[in-house]
């Protein structure tokens, strides 16, 4: 399915403007919508920076901090539709009224595609594993999750494909068809596989690169093997080693009462990421 809408959140960091560029890139390059989600949540900023003997809900202190989150808006979607209209896309904004945890599914399911930021640790501000979750287990959709630290400006040139054969990296590697096939390289790349019947076959990786290229999408594959690294250091690593400026891979949970706990693999990446990671589930 081609991408048509991608949703991008949107905050006051400078992060966020160039989270902003990379889907403004994608959609020029794809022909798509970009919607800028703007989350307005005074009352989490009054819990995570006010005296708590000045009392968390006193009515006049939250008007002022709504009223300067709405200013602070203003100026975000200013720059929004200038970052449209540079790149000649169409651009939809959107300011809800909420935390962004709370209204990332509901927008997701209406996107092809979410651009979400790794928080940088010096600012604070809600978990990365709980937006990522959110987004991915109840909005259903792909989620790309950009390193606050990034400089890049688009993504998808060069693409490492994790893939381990599950029903998570398969939906992965096809939820990112539309960048694969536009890619100037794609990797497959196996950690410490598994083969024969009960792993990834005789050859780690071929069928999933077969089925790619049958979809126009120019692949190759490696297999990797460490007794010293983790699965998600040795995509670090292959990511480093080939210059990769997009990682694919599947996201892994498990839930019962929406106890969200991502894999091991998911982990790492999330907290080490170096380059922009697509994930599915």
């Amino acid at each position: 399915m081609p991408i048509a809408d991608i949703l991008v959140l949107l905050d006051s960091t400078p992060a966020s403007m160039r989270r902003l560029d990379i889907a403004c890139a994608m959609a020029a390059e794809h022909g798509a919508h970009v919607v800028g989600l703007r989350c307005l949540d005074p009352l989490s900023h009054v819990m995570l920076s006010a005296d708590p003997s000045a009392g968390l809900l006193i009515a006049d202190l939250l008007a002022k901090l709504r009223a300067e989150a709405l200013v602070q808006a203003g100026a975000l979607e200013a720059s929004f539709r200038a970052a449209t209209e540079k790149a000649g896309v169409p651009g939809e904004w959107r300011l809800v009224e909420g935390a962004a945890l709370d209204n990332i599914a509901m927008h997701a399911r209406y996107a092809d595609i979410v651009l979400l930021g790794q928080p940088d640790p010096a600012q604070g501000g809600p978990g990365m594993d709980a937006l990522v979750e959110e987004a991915l287990f109840n909005g259903g959709r792909p989620v790309l999750v950009i390193p606050y630290a990034t400089m890049l400006a688009r993504v998808g040139r060069r693409v490492l494909l994790g893939w381990n054969a599950s029903r998570e990296s398969t939906r992965a590697a096809h939820d990112a068809l539309p960048l694969l096939q536009r890619a100037q390289s794609v990797l497959v790349f196996a950690a410490n596989p598994r083969s024969g019947l009960s792993g990834m076959g005789d050859l780690p990786g071929a069928d999933i690169a077969r089925h790619l290229a049958r979809h126009a999408v120019p692949v190759e594959v490696r297999q990797g093997q460490s007794d010293d690294l983790s699965g998600g250091e040795m995509l670090l690593n292959e990511a480093t080693e080939m210059g990769a400026d997009m990682i694919v891979m599947g996201g892994y949970g498990h839930s019962r009462w929406r106890e969200m706990v991502l894999g091991g693999v998911t982990r790492t990446l999330m907290r080490q990421m170096t380059v922009p990671v697509l994930m599915s589930h």
